[in-house]
Formats: structure tokens, sequence, C-alpha cells
């Protein structure tokens, strides 16, 4: 079934068909530098150490990310920090390495640091053994204190699990899971070398129902060889049939010159703008009709899960994983190439892992590059993530809270928002700006208003799709 009626028209579509960031952060990631040093960020995790991260005279819980590289074969459409290997053996060497990192961070931090939030990602984070799963998990739980009642995620490759495995993962304490469908037409399944059957997924998914794994996520993705409207609209409604918790939504960005997989994409298989938007149109129609609510930023979620309760209670939240339920809190990027974030600062560890490797045998964190914000740069990104995850920005909260004058420090970004309230995306009032309900589903574009970074379109050039 291709869903008829759609709630966004094909010449809105069109119009923010460009580039621009996701917002996982401001400034984003490109903007870091080299002169950010390991230094800087253990004085960061010292000053978080001596009482900065304190609410109310308690240490505000954390947030850590595990970066997992490790894959067993290419898809050919990933643009991740991944080791494409067969041999499970490499493993050891990394989680040897994780362990020093994790207890440099221990050394700075102190120990009995509360974690309320904890993702796995990767590459392949289900590459790793049962045994090996554990061992990561038991070095967590020595080495900090996960809060009950806490979000605890892995990304989960279903090639590579079973029902077992899956409650295995639920005795190691996660309690949600995220499953990598992307596609399940067999033909572009062949095409971007990621086959997996529908049943193999459906089966998992009910599985971990059963289980009790509190929230499921299908990630998706369209725009890739092989697909047709027609066929992406049969993937939709078989995940909205299958129902879980929460869908994310993806656009693929074929940056082949940046991402070597990609090459092998034969890039005349790729849908053409027109069926893109075709796509993305009838998906949002499809999820809609089945009961599920736009968060923003390409996620949907069921009415009753945390993070639709979380939207219309003005309580998301968004960090390097996306949006989240979880106060805004410092995070630790633990592994290869993972990013975080403390206090008002922002890092990521070496890329390549003997960069990783080499540094941890010298007893130094692995931090090579990130950014200390300035306080323009505070200032935009409470403006930024207050329009990305409450859809609104009230000029007396950031004026109170940062000693400005919003309409004199944004009048220039105010005016590039006319065009906007024109189309019917936001609306601009005397004390603030609201983002409408159609505003959602382009509030990247909205957002990069702010964004004092993206100044020429080539600029831009480096970041994936609005849609």
């Amino acid at each position: 079934m291709v869903p008829s009626q759609s709630p966004l028209s094909e010449e809105l579509l069109r119009r923010f068909d460009v580039p621009g960031p996701r917002y996982t952060s401001y400034p984003t990631a490109d903007r870091f530098v080299e002169a950010f040093t390991s230094a800087h960020y253990a004085q960061a995790l010292q000053q978080r150490a001596s009482g900065v991260g304190t609410v109310g005279g308690r240490l505000s819980p954390l947030s850590l990310y595990v970066h997992i590289p490790f894959c067993e074969s290419v898809c050919y459409y990933c643009a991740c920090n991944k080791v494409i290997t067969r041999h499970h053996e490499r493993a050891a060497d990394y989680l040897a390495a994780l362990e020093t990192e994790i207890g440099l961070n221990v050394a700075l931090l102190g120990p009995e640091q509360p974690v309320s939030q904890l993702h796995f990602g990767g590459g392949s984070p289900t590459f790793l053994s049962d045994t090996e799963l554990a061992r990561v998990m038991d070095t967590l739980r020595r080495s900090f204190r996960l809060a009950a009642g806490g979000e605890y995620s892995i990304e989960v490759d279903p090639r590579t699990v079973t029902p077992s495995r899956l409650a295995h993962l639920w005795s190691l304490g996660f309690n949600r899971l995220s499953f990598g469908v992307q596609d399940f037409d067999a033909e572009v399944q062949k095409a971007v070398h990621r086959v997996q059957s529908r049943e193999a997924v459906v089966s998992l998914v009910q599985a971990a129902r059963e289980i009790g794994f509190e929230s499921i996520n299908v990630d998706l993705i369209y725009g890739l060889p092989r697909q047709t409207p027609e066929s992406f609209a049969e993937t939709v409604r078989q995940v909205g049939e299958l129902r879980p918790d929460r869908i994310a939504l993806y656009a693929y960005a074929h940056l082949p010159q940046r991402f070597k997989p990609q090459r092998r994409i034969d890039a005349t298989q790729l849908p053409g703008a027109a069926a893109k938007i075709a796509m993305l149109s009838q998906a949002i129609s499809g999820f809609l009709e089945h009961g599920y609510d736009y968060i923003g930023m390409d996620h949907f979620a069921l009415q009753d899960d945390a993070l639709s309760v979380a939207k219309r209670q003005g309580r998301l939240h968004r960090n390097f994983q996306g949006y989240s339920t979880q106060p805004d809190c410092d995070l630790l990027g633990l592994g290869v190439s993972a990013i975080g974030r403390v206090g008002v600062t922002y890092s990521q560890n070496a890329k390549t892992l003997p960069e990783y490797y080499d540094a941890l045998r010298q007893g130094q964190l692995p931090v090579v590059r990130g950014l200390a914000l300035s306080r323009d740069d505070l200032v935009r990104r409470a403006v930024i993530m207050a329009l990305m995850c409450q859809g609104h920005v009230v000029f007396e909260s950031i004026e109170l809270s940062y000693l400005v004058d919003f309409r004199a420090q944004f009048a220039a970004e105010l005016e590039r928002l006319e065009p906007f309230a024109e189309m019917g995306l936001v609306e601009i009032a005397e004390d603030g700006v609201e983002v409408t309900p159609t505003g959602w589903y382009f509030v990247r574009a909205i957002a990069m208003v702010f964004d004092k970074y993206l100044q020429a379109d080539r600029t831009r050039e480096k970041f994936s799709k609005i849609i």
C-alpha cells in the first residue's frame, strides 16, 4: 500500500532538499580543532570532579557512549568509523585498551560517578561475544554507579544475534535495543551488501518483547540503490505492522569521495531527488497512519513511548546519540573515534586503532581534538537546542540565562526567519519563536539560521541533506 496523502507538500520538500547539520551538538563536530588536546579534556574532567557538575550538592548523572568498531562484513552505505574483520580475536586487544581508557577517566573523575544513560554503538557491538560483552559491562559497573531506571541501550545487527543472545544482553543490564534494518527489500539489500530476512527481524523483535526490553528501535534508510517509492512504501508498511517503539528514518548521503565503502555502490542505481522526496513523504504518512508521533529529525515513536511523552511534556534533550529523555548531562565518549562532552567542552578520541592504542600505551587519554565553547557558542547552542527539542525559544529565558538582549543580538537571524514565517514553518512573536507543526519536519533548516559557522554552500556540503 502506498499512502495517498502526505502531511507535507512536495514543493516544501524540494525546497529544503539541501545539506545541513543534524545538531547533535553545537558547534558541530566539523568545528573541532587539534589545538584542543587530551590535557584540556583532563582539565574538564577535573573541574567536574571538583564540583562543577553538581546540582543541589549532588553530582549530575553521566551519559556513557562506548564505541565498538568491528564488523564482520562491510555495508556499502556505511559512513561510521569501523574495522571490517572476521578475526574476532582482535577484540581482546581492543577491550584491554578500553579498560585502560575507562581507568584513566575514573582516575580524574573519582569513583562512583552516577550514570543514567549508556549506549553501545559501532560498528557492530554484537560483534563481541557474550563473554566479551559481559567483560565490558563488568568493567563499567566497577567503575561507575549505574542508576536504577536508567536507559541502557545497544545497537544490534540482526545477523549477529539470536533470541538467546538477546536474553544475555538483558541479563547484562541492557533494557533498550536498536535493530539496524535499513530496508526489507531483497534487491536493495543485495545492492548495499546487507542481506537479512524480514522473518529473522520479526522473530528477534518478538523475542525482545517477550524478554522484557523497554524500548525497541528500528533504523531505516531511504535513498539507497534500487529503492523505489513503491518498494520503500512496502518496507514502511511492514515496519508499521511490526510496531517497534521507535523508528529512525535516515536519508542516505552518497559521499564516495569521503567514505570508501560507498564507492562500491552503482550510482546509476540511486533514486533521483523526486523519488527520494516521494519516499520521505509516503514514509511520514505511513508511520503517522500506524499511530506514530513525529518526534523531529527523522525520528518517530509510538504515543506511549517515553520519547513521545517527553516531547509532549517539553522534556526532550539532544546529545551525540540523538534525541533523549535524559536531562542534559555530561557525556563520556569511550573507544576509538568516540565523541564526548564535559562541561563547556567537546572532545573526540583518535579515529584509528593504532593511534588510539598508542596513546593508551603511553598512559594518555586518547583525545586528539575538540573544542572549548565560547560565550557566543553557549548562547547559540541554547537557542538551537531549544528549537530542536522544545520547538520554541522564549527570548526572556535566553536573556536571563546569558545576560543578552535577544532581539539586538539576533536581529539578522530574526530577519532571516521571516521567509520561514511566510511559509508557515515558524511564528515570530514579541516574546519568542515557535515552530509550527509543519515546521517540525524542517527544524534543521530553522536551527541553521542561528548557526554562525554556516556561511557558504561549500561549507554545507560536508553534511547530509535535511531530507
